[in-house]
């Protein structure tokens, strides 16, 4: 994040980084950060109260599968994705894709264990869900 602060700030901070990429490429990527932030605003309005900053399943929350979780079982991470390759894109900037690539592998590895966490609370139904 903060090289991507640092691009927006002033870009020439960040030129060390930079790739020479043609217009075309550059605005794809502010297209697809259009449609990530899309998915992340649906994604989190899907989620309402269950939404917590850490791993963790409360007593209080339910098993989530409209909006994007129709779908996708985790859109958040997919709407994350979209955004490091978005930025990339757009700042056409080596270092912040190997950041955000990073950032990413780090989600995956999150991920395994935010789906034992839903299988524990949730068990079949959230089985069924992962089925579909």
């Amino acid at each position: 994040m903060l090289g991507l602060i640092a691009y927006m700030v002033n870009p020439s901070w960040m030129a060390w980084s930079s790739v020479p990429l043609p217009a075309w490429p550059r605005w794809t990527g502010v297209g697809v950060g259009v449609i990530a932030g899309a998915l992340l605003t649906w994604t989190l309005r899907s989620l309402g109260k269950n939404l917590t900053d850490t791993v963790v399943t409360r007593t209080e929350h339910t098993l989530v599968t409209s909006g994007p979780y129709r779908w996708v079982r985790h859109p958040f991470y997919v709407s994350l994705g979209l955004l490091v390759a978005a930025n990339s894109l757009a700042t056409a900037n080596w270092f912040i894709f190997v950041s955000g690539a990073l950032l990413f592998v780090l989600i995956v590895i999150r991920t395994r264990k935010e789906e034992a966490l839903l299988l524990a609370r949730f068990g079949d139904a959230y089985r069924g869900y992962m089925e579909r």
